[in-house]
Formats: C-alpha cells, structure tokens, sequence
C-alpha cells in the first residue's frame, strides 16, 4: 500500500510525533510506500529517526507564525494558509496517488476529505473530544474553542473513518461517526524493567498548560517536606518551562526537583526511576503511561480525561487520583516511597497491562482497517 501521514513536523519530542513516526516506520519496515507531509519542519532535524522506507515532505506552510496574532488578523492570515496548504497537499497527493492518507487532526482535517485524489480519507486523534475546551482559555477565544469542538462531528463525517485513541473518548462522539478506537502501542523489544530501588520518580512531556506540571510541583513540595531525600526527574521543554523552575525554586525545590532536556532514549530513563508520575489536565492516550507502564513502573495519574482510565485500574498497577487534587497526588507518591513492596506488585501488574500494547498487535489493527478500505 501507498500510505501518507500529515503532520505538522517530525522535529517535536512529543508522543503524537513519536507514535506517528513508529507507525510510518513500522509500515515502510513492512513492505508500504510511507510518506509524511508536514508544513513546519523548516530544514529542521527528525528528533526521532525515520526508516529508510519513509518520504518526508514538507509544504512550507508556517500556521505557527500567527501564533500571536490578534482573533481578526489570525482568522485573515489562516484563511490564506489553508488554501496554500489544500493546494500544497492536493498537488503531493495526486502525484504520489497514495491508497490512504491520514490526517493527524492538524491544520488539513477541515479540507482533506474534500481533496479529489481518488484514495481513502483517514482522521486519527491524539486527544480526547473536548481538547479545546481544556485549553482553558477566555473570552472570544473560548466561543471559538466551543464552536469548533461542536462542529468536529460534522468534519470527521465526511471522513471514510475516524479513529480514537479510548474507549473512553469513544462516547464522547455522537455514535453516528464511523468511528474506530485503535490505542497507541508500545515497543518491549529491548526493554530494560526497572528495580524500583532508586528514591525518584519521572514525569515526561511538554512544559505547556495541558501536562499541568505547575500542579505536580505544588503536589511535590507536600512530599518534599516528608521525604527530603527522594527526586523528581522532569523531561522536558516548552513555553512553561521558565514559569515551572521559578515555581520550584520560589518553594526551594531545586535540590528536589531536576528539570532534563527531552532524550530520544526516553525508555532508559524510565529505568532509572521508580514510579512515573503524570499529572496532566487531559490526555488523548498518554504515551507516557504505556512506555512507563512496559518498564514495569508503577503508575500515578490525575483523572484526566482520555487516557488514564483505560491504562490504570486505581490501586491494582497505580493509582487514579481525582484531577486536580494536589493533596491526594501528594499521598499517592507518599504511598509508594512507604511501600517498597507495593511498588514491586503496581510495577509487575502495570507491566502485564502493558502487554496489551505491544507494537504488532496494534499495528495488525490499523492494517486491517486500511485494507478493509481498499478493498
């Protein structure tokens, strides 16, 4: 099969990038044409390597420069993209003449049905419904959050399938979609386990609103203030990260809490530590989770919508704590600094779970669902 993913770009360090990238490799490693068309990548280096077997493309179109720009000159200057960029990848596709493409729920999701190429039309979401609204944000900019959100159906319709990361997520659609929940999957193949001994813990993601690291840190001077001797390992970067190591160091948490650069070698990270920690607002299906989960970490997350739910089964392989409750994040990593045997149980127990994830598995999925399509 031809297979095309559209993708903002491939230099990010984040979960959607990486799991995007692993399935590209994954199908090129398995006999596909697997190309990637991005509009952001600016001559920049993949931060996670691509196979051999996979064409990137990038269409130069840079949504990220109106970034700051106020509601009406954002709104003119998009106008303006979204045509350079529906021009941009209707002449890619028509050369490639691909079987599927797939859109990542960026900038193309609102045009990419309407591209007359002949192939079929994928949309795939690494959020929950309401990512949005989460977003917090206020005045006009929060009536268009709630006028997108509740229009997505009517665009994801006109798409021959749309895929979600949760069953979770799945109710949250109208059931009139055609729509499929495929997980994001994980890679065991040389997988260290921990041995739970060292006294930190990991947090992995973007310093950005959404992974709520202002929240673990104030969760972590609870702790801190009990068990002085135990880290936090934070790897990261992004908008935040400045306004977060204030935060730690006007609560004098620098010996306690160590903010790392984001390492494509993330997995022998997790190894070092001994339990990971997320405490996002919302999720889609944390990547974070499942990798920790495989390294046989135990797990303590904000119940955060999507993600969490369908990972943890709350004092079983971790724990689920309500979101945004800083005290009870608190007692949960308290629990298991206490409890050296508990968190060897949580960790074996959140390992089995993980095994529900394993890369073929999950990528038999999706080829089924491709072929199923172009039949």
């Amino acid at each position: 099969m031809k297979i095309v993913y559209c993708l903002a770009g491939t230099f990010n360090s984040g979960g959607m990038e990486r799991i995007v990238i692993n399935k590209a490799n994954w199908l090129a490693e398995h006999g596909n044409e697997v190309y990637i068309v991005t509009t952001e990548q600016k001559g920049r280096k993949d931060f996670f390597p691509l196979s051999k077997g996979v064409t990137r493309i990038d269409l130069n179109i840079l949504y990220s420069e109106t970034n700051n720009y106020s509601v009406f000159k954002k709104a003119f200057a998009r106008r303006k993209l979204i045509k350079k960029h529906k021009l941009g990848l209707s002449k890619v596709l028509n050369e490639i003449k691909p079987d599927i493409v797939i859109s990542t729920f960026g900038n193309e999701v609102g045009f990419l049905h309407s591209i007359k190429d002949g192939c079929r039309k994928i949309a795939e979401i690494h959020f929950s419904r309401w990512y949005r609204l989460q977003l917090n944000r206020k005045g006009i900019w929060r009536l268009i959050d709630k006028y997108l959100t509740y229009t997505d159906s009517r665009v994801l319709n006109k798409y021959d399938k749309f895929v979600c990361l949760t069953q979770e997520d799945k109710q949250n659609w109208e059931k009139s979609l055609n729509i499929e929940v495929i997980p994001n999957f994980i890679d065991q193949s040389n997988n260290n386990k921990a041995d739970l001994q060292s006294k930190s813990m990991i947090a992995v993601g973007r310093f950005s609103y959404q992974k709520g690291y202002d929240r673990l840190v104030r969760a972590w001077s609870l702790v801190a203030a009990k068990y002085p001797d135990w880290e936090l390992n934070i790897f990261g970067e992004g908008e935040l990260k400045e306004i977060i190591q204030q935060q730690i160091d006007d609560l004098y948490l620098s010996n306690s809490i160590n903010i790392h650069a984001p390492s494509s070698d993330i997995m022998s990270e997790y190894a070092k530590n001994s339990a990971l920690i997320m405490s996002s607002r919302y999720e889609g299906l944390p990547m974070v989770l499942l990798e920790a989960a495989s390294i046989g970490l135990p797990l303590i997350s904000f119940a955060c919508q999507c993600g969490p739910r369908d990972v943890i089964n709350d004092g079983y392989n971790g724990f689920l704590v309500d979101n945004g409750d800083i005290q009870g994040l608190a007692n949960a990593i308290i629990q298991l600094i206490e409890n050296p045997s508990l968190r060897k149980s949580m960790g074996e127990k959140a390992y089995e779970k993980s095994t529900n994830y394993h890369k073929d598995l999950i990528m038999k999925r999706w080829v089924d669902l491709f072929q199923s399509l172009i039949q």
